[in-house]
């Protein structure tokens, strides 16, 4: 089943289509007019127009391109709908009601029904219970949700099992001013799943690194595999440490499996892991911003000890190696700053200098180092070495993350210059050592014995 209908789309139908402001087919139809392509308002019950189109019965009745139907209609006729879908040429459909496989057994049947109607019709399906997808790049917003062509376009592909949890990532985002290519709210996953998502996504050149929010699945071992095979950088949170099976089940029709089970199967498999979606999104950009690590060394740079101190801890507990620098680096070092706090790794510098960026490109050439982590408070006069860092990731090919603290104004000016650069920005020390720890997940985990190509795969659920 291909989903490229259901993500790229010529033309767009609003099952259950409203001229009345607050109910669902009417914000669902708002969106919709955003895409730069025919939108087509369905509802057997209405006349006249909305949004200046005009009404049509049935999908069956639209004459024009139409590849993906959102359905604003209650549960129990979804199935019929679907059927029309099917019969209408309409390969991709989003579900937004509710009352399927989480809500019961008659649920579950009638989600039954609604998978052998999209089977018989060729017809892939998001959700249902959920609220859609966008994709800011092409102005597509295939949701009821208010307020979303704030998104900006950008590179991060949000996959989440929570249709809430997939719109608190991508506005979070807005507030940070980081970027999405997708946003994605898998819902019951009745015939899309992770699986093709993240195959579609993995094969979307807007796409540099694949981020899933993950309650639980019933092809965990599927899931593991997909992101196994993927080219473009996964990371994942996966949520229930503690028992919210119950909670799970009834939201999204999860069945959780042992937390550390999926740990692990992720370990295995290549795919870091966080405990957040504020890590997720730090980590995501620095996947998505950096050349990918050869290896999991870190060198870390900082021009305050403190910051430092916490940071190289935090690398530490997260299983990074904070290799010895070479005699060429530290002879190098020394020449610039003779008698400087510290030498080996991490560098110290004890404060901003004008010198610190040759300091930050020395430990970046060390043969020894395939990550760096740079912190260094904003002080003005001095200010952030831009003029030496130019250049410098493309030249080692390494990833360089940098971490700061200091005024909002003088941050909101400087940090865009070094994220032009390719360098990913944090503003607190903690953020910056969870990113990079995030690096040395990826490469460790993608240097270790594939012990997945060998078949012996850790138990999950199949």
């Amino acid at each position: 089943m291909a989903v490229t209908k259901l993500f790229d789309p010529s033309g767009i139908a609003v099952v259950g289509a409203s001229d009345t402001p607050g109910k669902m087919g009417y914000e669902a139809m708002r969106n919709a007019i955003e895409f730069d392509g025919p939108v087509y308002p369905v509802n057997p019950s209405a006349s006249g127009t909305v949004f200046d189109r005009e009404f049509v019965a049935s999908v069956t009745d639209i004459d024009g391109d139409v590849d993906l139907a959102l359905l604003c209609v209650p549960a129990p006729v979804v199935p019929d709908v679907i059927e029309e879908c099917g019969d209408a040429g309409i390969e991709g459909a989003v579900i937004f009601a509710g009352g399927f496989a989480e809500a019961g057994e008659d649920g579950r049947a009638l989600q039954e029904r609604l998978v052998e109607a999209a089977s018989e019709g060729g017809v892939a399906l998001l959700g249902p219970n959920t609220s859609g997808f966008l994709v800011p790049a092409d102005d597509l917003y295939a949701t009821f949700a208010t307020d979303v062509e704030t998104i900006p376009a950008g590179s991060l592909a949000i996959v989440a099992q929570s249709g809430g949890l997939a719109y608190a990532l991508a506005f979070q985002a807005e507030n940070r001013g980081i970027g999405v290519s997708a946003m994605v709210g898998l819902g019951n996953r009745a015939n899309v799943g992770f699986r093709e998502a993240i195959e579609y996504f993995d094969e979307d050149e807007r796409t540099d690194a694949i981020l899933l929010h993950v309650e639980g699945s019933d092809d965990a071992r599927g899931l593991l595999k997909t992101c196994k095979a993927a080219e473009t950088p996964i990371l994942a949170y996966n949520v229930g440490e503690q028992d919210v099976g119950d909670f799970a089940k009834s939201h999204t029709g999860a069945l959780t499996g042992e937390y550390e089970l999926y740990e692990a199967g992720f370990a295995q498999y290549g795919v870091p892991t966080v405990r957040s979606t504020a890590e997720l999104l730090d980590a995501g950009t620095a996947l998505a911003t950096c050349p990918r690590p050869n290896g999991p060394n870190v060198g870390v740079v900082t021009a305050q000890a403190g910051p430092g101190i916490a940071i190289t801890d935090r690398l530490k507990a997260a299983g990074a190696t904070l290799p010895s620098l070479s005699e060429e680096t530290q002879a190098v070092i020394e020449e610039i700053l003779p008698g400087i706090t510290f030498s080996a790794n991490p560098v110290d510098t004890g404060r901003p200098m004008p010198e610190f960026g040759d300091v930050v490109a020395a430990v970046a050439r060390d043969e020894n180092v395939d990550i760096v982590l740079v912190y260094e408070l904003y002080e003005g006069g001095i200010g952030y070495p831009t003029d030496a860092l130019e250049g410098l990731v493309a030249d080692v090919d390494k990833p360089i993350v940098f971490a700061t603290g200091g005024p909002d104004a003088a941050l909101a000016e400087e940090l865009p210059k070094l994220e032009s650069l390719g360098i990913p920005t944090y503003r607190t020390p903690e953020r910056g050592a969870d990113a990079v720890a995030a690096l040395v997940q990826y490469a460790r985990r993608n240097q270790a014995p594939d012990a997945a190509r060998t078949g012996e795969e850790v138990s999950a659920d199949d």
